[in-house]
């Protein structure tokens, strides 16, 4: 897991707050989560590019999105493995692991590991849809 990294983008909270809305401020900036089977992304099948909303990092692509049927947004790797950061999280009563853009280290979601989905990586990055923009390409 990484970590460690001062963040490029630096903000205070109140411009933060300023620049984002009220769930995308919760989101990002706070670690809450959009209710499931609510995102505009869940169900995307156009080609394109993900990017985080606080800041246009590029985090992943739409040829590692698949069907997890989980009701967020679900990728099997990133864009590029320094677009994010990983770090333990145990809020909740359990230890997951948080996905945070290496960028703004805003909160995106969690990534969660063996569960038997048939992909290359066997890793579901679980991605709030309100934490990211989607680019559509040719």
């Amino acid at each position: 897991m990484t970590g460690t990294q001062a963040p490029k983008v630096v903000k205070s909270e109140d411009e933060w707050r300023t620049e984002l809305g009220p769930q995308e401020y919760a989101v990002l900036r706070q670690a809450a989560t959009e209710a499931p089977f609510t995102g505009e992304y869940t169900d995307n099948k156009r080609v394109g590019v993900y990017r985080c909303r606080a800041c246009g990092n590029e985090l992943f692509r739409s040829d590692t999105k698949f069907d997890s049927h989980c009701g967020w947004p679900s990728f099997f790797t990133p864009l590029a493995g320094d677009r994010i950061i990983e770090r333990r999280d145990t809020s909740m009563g359990a230890v997951r692991t948080e996905v945070l853009c290496a960028n703004c280290h805003s909160h995106l979601g969690h990534v969660f590991e063996g569960e038997g989905y048939g992909t290359p990586t066997d890793l579901r990055y679980c991605i709030n849809s309100i934490s990211m923009t989607f680019e559509e390409q040719p």
